[in-house]
């Protein structure tokens, strides 16, 4: 019976195992394809290999030697910094509200964050490209920042709130048994703790805004604040008659590379980020 109970235990984990590697490969193979066109000349980007039979860097260079792809890389840095700032700030007091204290409208608060997380931002595109024009914030860096911040501001709180709650309570009632104001104690006790659930939040809230493409569709219409994602779809040959495919591609890795790099020395913690709160109410 033992031997039938380990036999079936190994085909359960070759199973998974299986696919485990389907779903990988499934996952890897767009990107890796990407790559592929990014290192290919413009006479093989359309010969179908994998692995291309002329290598150039020339795609590279291209994108990088015109400001259309640097000004919308610089537009992407700065809007998704600062947003990250305000909406982490932000973040890090609102979920230490809900996580610590009793206030009228707790359950209030927690219920409109999650509204406005699962509200389909297609609805809001038209108001707000009405409202921002209107406030002659179109196409301008603030005129994406403000909706980043209201989209990515549920995400903090939710996930900020999980570290929150797993940090003992003693420690703070401790600090202001020691004099410390409720202040002091959340910036020099509370926040250190907490310090590692912030860089997380931070990490992902700054991939929301890095990987919009919606609303830096819709609130712009110059390089004057385009971000990359839109930038990609403007890229167009130096003749009509020449496929920007291989440059779309160059740029299309050098934006994903910061992403994997956060999600491949950070996964522990964002998984942990994304989960805490499904563990601990």
């Amino acid at each position: 019976m033992a031997a039938f109970g380990a036999t079936g235990t190994t085909k359960r984990k070759v199973g998974w195992g299986l696919i485990n590697a389907v779903v990988v490969v499934y996952a890897l193979v767009p990107m890796l394809w990407i790559v592929s066109l990014s290192f290919k000349t413009p006479g093989t980007i359309n010969d179908g290999n994998f692995i291309p039979a002329e290598w150039t860097l020339e795609n590279y260079q291209s994108i990088f030697s015109t400001d259309q792809f640097t000004r919308a890389l610089f537009n992407s840095i700065g809007i998704a910094l600062i947003a990250t700032l305000i909406a982490v700030v932000f973040g890090t007091m609102a979920a230490y509200a809900i996580a610590r204290l009793q206030f009228p409208g707790k359950r209030l608060l927690v219920g409109v964050s999650l509204l406005i997380a699962m509200f389909p931002q297609i609805s809001l595109v038209s108001p707000l490209f009405e409202i921002e024009r209107a406030l002659g914030l179109f196409d301008t860096w603030l005129g994406l920042v403000l909706p980043y911040i209201t989209f990515s501001l549920p995400l903090a709180i939710y996930t900020l709130s999980a570290f929150f709650r797993e940090i003992p309570w003693e420690l703070e009632k401790a600090a202001k048994m020691d004099g410390a104001t409720p202040a002091q104690a959340f910036r020099r006790v509370i926040a250190p703790l907490a310090a590692p659930g912030v860089f997380t939040t931070a990490i992902l809230v700054f991939i929301f805004c890095w990987n919009d493409f919606l609303f830096a569709l819709t609130l712009t219409s110059t390089e004057a604040s385009r971000t990359v994602p839109v930038a990609l779809s403007f890229f167009t040959g130096d003749s009509q008659f020449e496929d920007p495919t291989g440059s779309i591609s160059a740029a299309a890795v050098v934006i994903t590379i910061p992403i994997i790099l956060f999600v491949l020395f950070f996964q522990r913690r964002i998984v942990a980020g994304l989960t805490s709160g499904a563990v601990k109410g």
